[in-house]
């Protein structure tokens, strides 16, 4: 059996739409793990590029990949201004009613 040649996975390179983008930062918000959005946002920067998100959102590019990374916290103004630089919007709805 010859070798088996891997390669690495990076969910960058397969954003291509603004549809794409959506689907795949809902899917992590559904999650709900503050690590696995984090990660998601900073894999949808990556996308178009970090340099020109850094420079949409006046913020450093290498502040943004340690914030966007799976053990950033970045804080909520970050995200809001990263979210406004690639065009997206929050929505709440309610998924089950409040005691």
């Amino acid at each position: 059996m010859g070798k088996i040649k891997t390669y690495r996975w990076d969910a960058a390179d397969h954003l291509k739409t603004d549809a794409d983008i959506a689907a795949y930062l809902d899917a992590a918000l559904q999650d709900g793990d503050p690590a696995v959005i984090t990660a998601a946002l900073g894999d949808i920067a990556r996308a178009p590029g970090m340099t020109r998100i850094a420079r949409q959102t006046g913020l450093g590019r290498e502040s943004l990949y340690k914030a966007l990374s799976p053990d950033g916290r970045p804080e909520f103004v970050t995200v809001a201004k990263v979210l406004r630089a690639i065009g997206l919007t929050l929505h709440a709805t309610l998924s089950a009613p409040a005691p």
